[in-house]
Parts: structure tokens; C-alpha cells; sequence
């Protein structure tokens, strides 16, 4: 399995049992927020809302909950607007870091404070580009395909470049032009993702011994509790036994 997948696939294990769901559900009425203010309050209209309704669902998120946060963006409008952040830390790892923020200001301050108090460097916008390809990636429960073989050979016909099975999910991954005709496909194949997202996929990583990854962890973890980071995007090598560690924590 692919690094960024093995990362998403341990956050998915761990989300599962995660007492900070009030957080995550924030995160989320933020986007729907922002995909409201984008591109209106109708999901059949808007490809990014309704998005952000399949992910709600995916988390458990309460129907009223979804609806209350679309009639507010529509009524009020949303005042977060996305920043991005790029750098190193350790070991030459890069990092990119996704913000909704209604105070740019105090996210830049957090941001900034996070990477010098933890030995990173914060980079310029663009820096990381070489680095970073952004790609549409929609994970499912592996018990609603009756045919993997018929399954694999439609969803690839529609855009998917690579499929990773376990034992409970598949993974697909495409082009980010693809992303859209892949979540029409799913649902006219009656197929309901659990999440599908637009992830900064790296295109090699870097392999550092257990201690720094350890700390460049520690540090992925502060910038995913402040409250303005929706993503974070590394190219973290997740070797067996990091992998362990993770599954264990």
C-alpha cells in the first residue's frame, strides 16, 4: 500500500475512536461553509458541497447538523477563506498544510509559531509544487461490490488510475480532472463513499530513521489541532515499523 494511503487508512482507524469528533465535524461544517459560499446552497448544483454532505455522512454527522450548517452559509454567507502553507522539518521531510480561516492573521501566527518552536522551516507559497501532485481520492466499503472484476473494470474506464484493497475498504485513486466523473460513476452504480477528498499526494518520500519520525509526527499532530488546519500533507516514508507505531498509538 502506498504511503499517503497507509497514512489514511491509520487516521481512519484511529478517527473511528476519536474523542475529538466535535473537531472534525467543525472542520467539515467550515467546508461546507466555504463550498456554500463557492458555489450555492443546492449539492446537485455544486460538486464541492456535495462532497462535503458525503464526508458529513461518512463521520456520522447528524442530518439537522448538515443542514442547519447549508442554511446558515446560504443565509449568512461564509467569511473563511483558504491559506496554504508549505515547508521542511526534519529530515528534509516536506510538509503541506490546508487552512479555513476567518483570521488570517492568527493562523499565520500559529503556523509560523508551530514551525520554529518544533525545528521546521516555513516556506514560500509555490516551493513545494515539484513535490505535491493534488489527486481525487473516494474510499468505500469493500462489502458493496459484488464483482470486483466488473467493479474494477468500470470505475477504471471512468478515470481510476490505481485501486488498493484491504480487507475492509478500497482506495481508489485518479487524476484530479478525473474527480468528478468518478463520483458520478460511483453513483450511478449505486456505490456510496465513505469519504472522497482532494489530497497533495507526494511523488517520492523521504526514509528517516524512528526517533525523527517520531518527531515529525509529534509535529503533523500540532498543526492538525489548531483549529484553522483542514489538511496536512507530508512525504513521510511510513516504514514497518513507524507504521506499528502508529497503530499501536
Amino acid at each position: 500500500m502506498s504511503g499517503h494511503n497507509k497514512w489514511s487508512t491509520i487516521k481512519r482507524k484511529k478517527g473511528a475512536l476519536d474523542s475529538k469528533r466535535s473537531k472534525i465535524f467543525s472542520r467539515i461544517i467550515k467546508e461546507i461553509g466555504v463550498a456554500v459560499k463557492e458555489g450555492g446552497g443546492d449539492p446537485d448544483g455544486n460538486p464541492r458541497l456535495r462532497t462535503a454532505i458525503q464526508n458529513a455522512k461518512g463521520v456520522n454527522m447528524p442530518k439537522e447538523n448538515i443542514q442547519r450548517a447549508i442554511a446558515k452559509a446560504s443565509a449568512e454567507g461564509s467569511s473563511f477563506i483558504e491559506v496554504n502553507f508549505e515547508g521542511y522539518l526534519h529530515g528534509g521531510v516536506a510538509v503541506f498544510i490546508e487552512c479555513l480561516t476567518d483570521n488570517n492573521n492568527r493562523t499565520v501566527s500559529n503556523i509560523r509559531s508551530i514551525f520554529n518552536k518544533r525545528g521546521g522551516n516555513l516556506g514560500t507559497n509555490g516551493s513545494l509544487s515539484f513535490i505535491f501532485e493534488r489527486k481525487g481520492v473516494i474510499t468505500l466499503q469493500k462489502n458493496q461490490i459484488k464483482s470486483m472484476d466488473d467493479f474494477e473494470l468500470e470505475i477504471i474506464d471512468a478515470g481510476v488510475e490505481d485501486i488498493e484493497v484491504s480487507d475492509e475498504v478500497l482506495i481508489l485513486t485518479m487524476p484530479l480532472e478525473s474527480f468528478g466523473a468518478v463520483q458520478k460513476k460511483l453513483e450511478s452504480m449505486k456505490l456510496e463513499a465513505e469519504n472522497a477528498e482532494l489530497r497533495r499526494i507526494a511523488n517520492d518520500t523521504k526514509n528517516v530513521d524512528a526517533d525523527t519520525a517520531r518527531k515529525i509526527l509529534r509535529i503533523i499532530d500540532d498543526f492538525e489541532d489548531d483549529d484553522d488546519v483542514q489538511n496536512v500533507f507530508h512525504n513521510l516514508e511510513l516504514t514497518d515499523e513507524i507504521m506499528n507505531e502508529l497503530e499501536a498509538g
